[in-house]
């Protein structure tokens, strides 16, 4: 009985913990949706478009009892794995946060680019994301890069997500072929840049952005299912104590 009633004691306190967190966070993750919203007008998001080199970028927790957050979107990467794989194609990974490394790493070691963790050590900020994108970008080919993360709805609810984003080369075709992209030629460009110089500083910021958005919405997603999940083992322990206390009272 005093064992479960110092458990429900940590359970609760990591409750409030969670709670205070995601506080903090949410501000941040909803002021950081007006970054990436005017690319997906301008770029689109077509996660339909047939690539040969594609990048599965797998946002996760570093922390666990938070649910099953990590190992959905660990579910999802799997899945675009697979459906972006063939003979002529190549779908690689790269991993933010322990939980989804400890996953991928058991059956995908070897199609793992880059894994990056702690990234939650400091306040998230985006300066500190920029540099991790840059990171990413220098290490790895992409025709195609597929961001998994969950979209903060509220404390009982997030949305398994995918974002993508195309490189320069695979924009320029799109738009030529006259696809969803078809517009982008109807827009006037002012300076000396190439469209292809400017096509590659868009596609960099609209990546920094996106994932700035992914990092944030993810650890709002995770603070909400600890808060939950702590929550429903605190009852737990409640009821067992419940329990517990009646067959001590009972017991002769």
């Amino acid at each position: 009985m005093k064992s479960v009633k110092n458990i429900q004691k940590i359970t609760k306190a990591m409750k409030m913990v969670a709670a205070s967190k995601l506080r903090a966070i949410q501000t941040k993750a909803e002021n950081s949706r007006g970054l990436w919203q005017p690319f997906t007008a301008l770029l689109g998001d077509l996660p339909s478009a047939d690539v040969k080199k594609n990048v599965v970028v797998t946002i996760s927790s570093d922390k666990g009892l938070c649910g099953g957050i990590n190992s959905t979107s660990v579910k999802i990467s799997k899945g675009l794995h697979k459906l972006n794989s063939g003979p002529e194609k190549e779908t690689k990974y790269v991993i933010l946060g322990e939980k989804a490394k400890a996953q991928l790493v058991r059956d995908s070691k070897k199609d793992i680019e880059l894994i990056i963790t702690e990234l939650q050590k400091n306040p998230l900020n985006y300066t500190q994301v920029s540099v991790l994108a840059d990171e990413i970008l220098k290490n790895v080919e992409y025709d195609a890069l597929r961001i998994v993360f969950n979209k903060f709805h509220s404390v009982v609810s997030f949305v398994p997500t995918v974002s993508t984003v195309l490189s320069p080369e695979i924009v320029e075709r799109e738009a030529e072929s006259g696809g969803k992209l078809g517009d982008l030629d109807s827009y006037e460009v002012e300076g000396g840049e190439t469209k292809g110089e400017i096509l590659q500083n868009l596609a960099e910021f609209q990546f920094s952005c996106v994932m700035f958005n992914a990092v944030l919405e993810n650890a709002c997603s995770e603070q909400g299912a600890r808060m939950s999940a702590m929550d429903s083992s605190s009852r737990n322990a409640g009821d067992m104590l419940d329990r517990l206390t009646l067959t001590y009272n009972r017991s002769p």
